[in-house]
């Protein structure tokens, strides 16, 4: 085989190959303003699926909880699936999957369109918003157990 149908093949297989699944959220993840606060806790990325679980509230009250799941499909695409309060899932496909952010997107959603995270000094940055950014509520999340000035 010449050297350029081997950097040709090369090149193909490392086209190919699927996108990372976003292993930086495993683990539970907390904010906290006053009173009020938000949990996320993501297991290991294992079998081509991530399993997460979403809660938030005010003091003893709980105020909402999900169900998510981050999956890898048999075509080697990923997506995040919601299930706000057990509800069925919405699908939102990976826009971006890199070592530290994690994007997804769902145009035909009502309300959010984007979800997305971000690894950031030790902390985990979350926005939903709208597709083109509007109307974007944002957390910053650190470690469970640790206070909000730890890293």
């Amino acid at each position: 085989m010449s050297l350029i149908l081997m950097i040709a093949a090369a090149a193909a297989v490392a086209d190919a190959a699927p996108p990372p699944m976003p292993a930086f959220l495993m683990g539970c993840w907390e904010h906290r303003q006053e009173a009020r606060w938000a949990q996320e806790c993501w297991t290991d990325p294992r079998a081509g699926q991530m399993m997460g679980s979403g809660r938030s509230g005010e003091g003893d009250k709980l105020g909402s909880w999900e169900w998510m799941r981050i999956i890898r499909a048999d075509d080697g695409s990923v997506s995040f699936l919601g299930s706000p309060g057990g509800a069925a899932p919405t699908a939102f496909g990976a826009r971006q999957l890199t070592a530290t952010t994690a994007e997804f997107a769902n145009p035909a959603h009502d309300y959010p369109q984007r979800i997305r995270y971000e690894i950031k000094g030790g902390r985990l940055e979350a926005e939903v918003s709208l597709l083109d950014g509007t109307r974007a509520q944002r957390w910053t999340y650190h470690r469970a157990g640790r206070s909000n000035a730890a890293d």
